[in-house]
């Protein structure tokens, strides 16, 4: 945002010796963040006003002429310039030798030197608006046409910023650093601030003073959420002319283009109050106003000429016929400020941020009205508004008249109330400060204050009460940096080490993420906490234990997560966009509607919160993705030390596949699920040409190990050999329950699973498992002989077990 240091003079005096880098540095460091301050003055040096005083065509270039120019120099200076409009007499922007322009207006600044053109020296350069930066002040009709100032009457050699007022300087404030101040987003806001900084009184705006009324102005408020206030005037006397050029030099000063005199007049009350406001042509509303939520499909005009499709979400201002205007956005094309316009209707309201806020975001509008409006505007800043607005109508029509005035006003503003302890603020400050030096430093902000037995009852003005100030740790920034932030001395925190703390919870989770990432080679990755509609019914997730936002980011994500699968999900259909092939996970926090529970204060009770961890594992192999996304999980426990996981099948997941799917337990209870995702829950998500497997735990349910037993085992003196097995099972028994009694026999070291068929050859309810057997001695390297006993002991075990049929051994 910019602002006009002059413009901000008008409401307070500021200190005579104030630099411009004393007063940058200040308000920085008390308020806002100064990006940059621009001296108008300075930009223009070495640009005077010049008299023309002959003008004769150039000897040797038709489009040329030399000119004898008065510059308030001794003797005049002869210039060559191509310009179309010169004329004897004519005052005129001369560039003298020195001087910095930009040719044609484009390019990079050049400094003026005499130089010889086509032949004839020229000591300076008659120059055009757009080459000294004043286009928009000065707006050419043709090509190649000089800035005429013949108006402003100037002496020849007078500075150019002294004969057009633009010795200002232009503070440029960075947006982000004022977002929850909306009282500074005007000049009156500012210099109210700069007052409290410099403790210099504030120039009241003087209340305006209302005609009796000759007639009516109708408003309706049919949505009192989305509009607060409404205050409307009918000005009669006005006409569609251009601005005086002080009122033009001032928008165009804070970066605001001249329109015309009834629109500069409303742009001029936004930006020294920080109210917006608009202006309707009155013979193009029918019956009054009405602000009231669109209809669906109801069409609108902007000044811009975009043609919106509305919906109910949507607030206009609307006459008895139609809408007239997007409220707190932008005002309609057909019923504002025409060329013909005598009569208006001013508007000056205030909405609900929130709904500006989406309004403008749906349809993609940023205004310098929804700006402010999206900070939380407070409603009796129209009061200030008003008296600006009926001030400058009076000022440059002054044959205009006020016939009508409605203020619409139901619920009028509660002010901030806050109690503060002293102790508190002298704790944080680190200073001892008295009730009398708080009540003075806050007097000067338009706090109020009351001591009640060593608590100050603070009452914020209006326009810090729409959000600003809550809680006393506000109040107690507003003393702190009133004081100056710099002003208080370091002191080094003392920090005792007292034992280290072994923290087994957090150090299991960063063991899952650093296994998960470094060993199973998987990325790792964050989602928003709130979850699109269409992943949850593509998940067959319940959504009667889900939180549901009050004000969601969009309409169809008002539901918390309470499972990780949707996000997953949609973070699949992201991903497949660019690759066919990878594994991601995440480990945060699921939601549940349900033992609402206080952490801090009995006041705020919150809601379940569980860590889950989820993982997605993609290709085109589904049982490969569902037996590495399973050995994931069953090697886990070994590499982040806590308790081994187990596999049973219980309950099947709404998102899981028929066929392959198993629930995970730990000590027996059931803590997560894994499985293929079903072609259903695919096709719904979105999911095309590749097969995912997901599993997802409750990390809450994991239990770390306490210590780990350490024993020494010396490495295998003779080497270790091996066969493999395949044995024909009911389809039914487990591979773990194979593997353990496989393990039971004798010099065996390993066992691990290769591969399972089923298919004719075994026949039907039936499956091949295929596995490796590791057999070995201390004693020493074991012989064919002694190989075969262990394979034929392994068969046998396993026979009684299960009845397993040997297919082969090698």
């Amino acid at each position: 945002m910019k602002l006009s240091l002059n413009w901000i003079k008008r409401y307070v005096d500021l200190p005579e010796d104030l630099t411009m880098e004393k007063l940058a540095y200040d308000l920085t460091m008390c308020t806002v963040e100064v990006e940059d301050a621009v001296n108008l003055g300075e930009s223009l040096s070495g640009l005077v006003v010049g008299k023309i005083l002959t003008v004769e065509k150039h000897p040797d270039a038709d489009k040329l002429r030399v000119c004898t120019v008065d510059v308030g120099d001794p003797e005049p200076s002869l210039i060559v310039c191509g310009g179309v409009n010169l004329a004897p007499e004519q005052l005129v922007a001369v560039a003298k030798p020195g001087a910095w322009v930009r040719w044609h207006g484009e390019g990079d600044p050049v400094e003026i030197k005499p130089a010889k053109l086509r032949g004839v020296m020229s000591y300076g350069m008659i120059c055009a608006s757009g080459e000294i930066g004043l286009a928009e002040l000065f707006p050419t009709t043709q090509p190649a046409e000089i800035m005429d100032i013949t108006s402003f009457g100037a002496a020849p050699g007078t500075p150019l910023a002294d004969a057009l007022g633009l010795n200002d300087v232009i503070l440029e404030i960075d947006n982000k650093s004022m977002t929850n101040r909306p009282d500074l987003w005007g000049h009156y806001g500012m210099a109210r601030e700069l007052a409290a900084i410099y403790k210099r009184p504030l120039k009241p705006i003087e209340p305006a003073v209302l005609p009796e009324m000759s007639e009516e102005l109708k408003v309706v408020i049919e949505d009192g959420e989305r509009c607060t206030r409404y205050t409307g005037f009918i000005i009669k006397g006005i006409k569609n002319v251009p601005s005086p050029f002080e009122l033009q030099s001032m928008l165009w000063r804070v970066g605001q283009r001249p329109i015309n005199l009834p629109v500069d007049i409303t742009n001029y009350i936004m930006f020294a109050t920080g109210q917006p406001c608009h202006g309707f042509d009155r013979k193009h509303i029918t019956g009054g106003i009405h602000v009231r939520r669109a209809y669906e499909g109801e069409q609108l005009v902007l000044l811009d000429g975009e043609a919106l499709t509305l919906t109910t979400e949507d607030l206009v201002i609307a006459d008895e016929k139609s809408p007239v205007g997007l409220a707190g956005v932008m005002g309609g094309k057909l019923d504002s400020i025409l060329e013909d316009t005598t009569e208006l209707i001013l508007e000056i309201a205030n909405f609900s941020p929130l709904g500006i806020r989406r309004t403008s975001q749906r349809f993609e509008l940023r205004t310098d009205a929804s700006s402010r409006y999206e900070k939380g505007l407070d409603p009796q800043r129209i009061d200030d508004a008003a008296s600006v607005a009926l001030a400058a109508f009076r000022e440059y029509f002054p044959e205009s008249v006020v016939t009508a005035h409605t203020d619409v006003y139901p619920r009028p503003l509660e002010c901030a109330v806050v109690d503060v302890d002293l102790g508190f603020l002298r704790k944080r400050l680190g200073r001892d400060l008295s009730a009398a030096d708080v009540t003075a430093i806050l007097d000067t902000l338009g706090f109020t204050t009351e001591e009640l037995d060593g608590v100050l009852r603070v009452t914020a003005p209006s326009w810090r009460s729409t959000g600003d100030i809550s809680l006393p740790d506000d109040i107690l920034e507003e003393v702190a940096r009133l004081i100056g932030y710099e002003n208080f001395p370091f002191v080094a925190p003392t920090v005792t080490l007292d034992h280290a703390i072994n923290q087994r919870g957090p150090q299991l989770e960063r063991a899952i993420r650093e296994y998960l990432a470094f060993r199973c080679n998987m990325q790792e990755i964050f989602t928003y906490p709130w979850i699109e509609d269409s992943y949850i019914e593509a998940s067959g997730a319940d959504t009667s234990a889900m939180l549901e936002l009050s004000t969601p980011p969009a309409p169809e994500e008002r539901r918390l997560r309470s499972t990780l699968v949707p996000g997953l999900l949609k973070a699949v259909v992201t991903n497949l966009r660019y690759f066919s092939d990878f594994r991601i996970f995440e480990m945060t926090q699921v939601f549940f509607d349900r033992n609402y529970h206080s952490v801090n204060s009995e006041d705020e009770l919150l809601p379940e919160m569980a860590r889950h961890l989820g993982a997605a594992f993609v290709g085109s192999d589904a049982r490969a993705l569902f037996r590495e996304a399973k050995g994931a999980l069953e090697y886990m426990h070994r590499a982040v030390q806590m308790e081994p996981l187990g596999f049973v099948q219980s309950e099947k997941p709404s998102w899981a596949d028929e066929k392959l799917w198993v629930n995970v337990t730990r000590g027996g209870e059931v803590i997560g699920s894994l499985g293929l995702v079903s072609p259903k829950c695919a096709k719904a998500a979105g999911v095309k040409r590749s097969l995912v497997t997901i599993f997802e735990l409750d990390v809450e349910k994991l239990v770390p190990l306490a210590s780990r037993q350490n024993e020494f085992v010396h490495l295998p003196e003779y080497p270790l050999s091996d066969f493999d097995l395949s044995i024909i099972f009911d389809d039914e028994v487990a591979w773990s329950d194979i593997e353990a009694i496989a393990r039971k026999a004798d010099l065996v070291r390993d066992v691990r699973f290769i591969d399972e068929y089923r298919g004719k050859q075994v026949g039907d309810g039936k499956k091949s498992v295929s596995f490796r057997v590791w057999v070995g001695s201390d004693k020493g390297t074991l012989t064919s002989e002694q190989i075969d006993n262990v394979a034929r002991q392994v068969t046998k075990k396993i026979n009684k077990k299960f009845g397993g049929d040997v297919r082969g051994a090698q």
